[in-house]
């Protein structure tokens, strides 16, 4: 069915544009009004068109800080095709610093492939997937750990069934240059990756730093990625960045790639990411300040692996992820 949401952007015109797609929304203090989430359409002559998609989480500012420096920044002369800018992808979640939507809950990263007659976000899922994945080759969606997590620079992507596509996927991951990179087998079917993957498009996730802020450190991989990205499959015209540095490439395997609270209380860590752990070495201990003549619950990792990304905040309750971890892949 078609989306309910209309596009400022003509995506047949040359040139530059800024405008919103405008979500109709009609609420006790503006019946007839529209969520305006921001797109930017930077477009010269033929050639593919990339996607480059933050704010997927609200919570996640590395992508939206470079996102929106390069709607500033990129001008059509520099290009050969079409860069798609969409900044504040869950502009409701983005806009209140949520991972979530504050209008529905909705986790857009869980969203996917979306329903035009749903809630806030499954209109907005089903949008980015029908229309702007559909009109794209390429899709880089920029994530960090957001609150509750921080991540070493990380490019996520996934095997792909068609040779072809799974070689373009994996050039990609190459090109962006992370310090890291993880493979996981298949993508849920609810996640951007797989919206991508269903529309033909290649796609890579990254995860870049976290924390609830932005680090210099983070932003340049993420900047930096995506300038390699697009030179690397002609969009960009030239690049005058150097040769890239080598990315380690670890694989996601299941469950013991993830360590979990089993009980409330605050947690002290005992390895940062990076780190590469041991089966059985100490991950941490929960402390439980209530009854501090208590001894704190010891959290061990289950496999050996390089650490990731890690938890946050120091309150945690039994299910929240403290640690993610990875095994090297011999495999890409």
């Amino acid at each position: 069915m078609r989306s309910p949401i209309t596009s400022e952007i003509d995506f047949d015109a040359d040139g530059k544009q800024t405008g919103y797609l405008r979500l109709p929304h009609s609420v006790h203090r503006s019946a007839y009004g529209w969520i305006p989430i921001p797109l930017v359409q930077i477009k010269q002559g033929d050639g593919p068109t990339i996607l480059l998609m933050a704010g997927n989480h609200g919570d996640e500012y590395e992508g939206q800080v470079a996102v929106a420096r390069l709607a500033r920044e990129l001008e059509p002369a520099q290009i050969r095709g079409r860069v798609l800018l969409l900044p504040m992808a869950n502009y409701p979640a983005a806009k209140a610093g949520h991972r979530t939507s504050p209008i529905d809950d909705g986790n857009l990263n869980r969203s996917f492939p979306g329903d035009p007659n749903g809630t806030i976000t499954q209109i907005i899922a089903h949008y980015i997937e029908s229309v702007l994945m559909h009109l794209a080759d390429y899709a880089i969606d920029l994530h960090s750990g957001g609150s509750s997590l921080h991540y070493v620079p990380t490019v996520l992507f996934g095997d792909r069934e068609d040779s072809t596509e799974n070689e373009a996927v994996v050039r990609m991951m190459r090109a962006f240059a992370a310090p890291y990179a993880l493979r996981f087998r298949r993508s849920s079917h609810i996640v951007s990756s797989a919206a991508a993957r269903r529309q033909g498009t290649i796609a890579v996730t990254v995860e870049m730093g976290g924390s609830g802020t932005v680090t210099p450190a983070a932003l340049k991989v993420t900047r930096e990625g995506i300038e390699r990205v697009m030179a690397e499959f002609g969009i960009l015209r030239t690049s005058g960045l150097g040769p890239s540095g080598d990315t380690r490439i670890l694989r996601l395997t299941g469950q013991d790639n993830y360590v979990y609270a089993r009980y409330d209380g605050l947690f002290e860590p005992a390895a940062e990411i990076g780190e590469d752990v041991q089966k059985g070495q100490t991950a941490g201990w929960i402390h439980h300040p209530e009854s501090p003549w208590d001894a704190p619950d010891e959290v061990s990792f289950p496999m050996a692996g390089t650490l990731l990304c890690k938890r946050i905040p120091g309150r945690v309750e039994r299910g929240d992820c403290l640690y993610q971890m990875g095994q090297d892949d011999t495999q890409v």
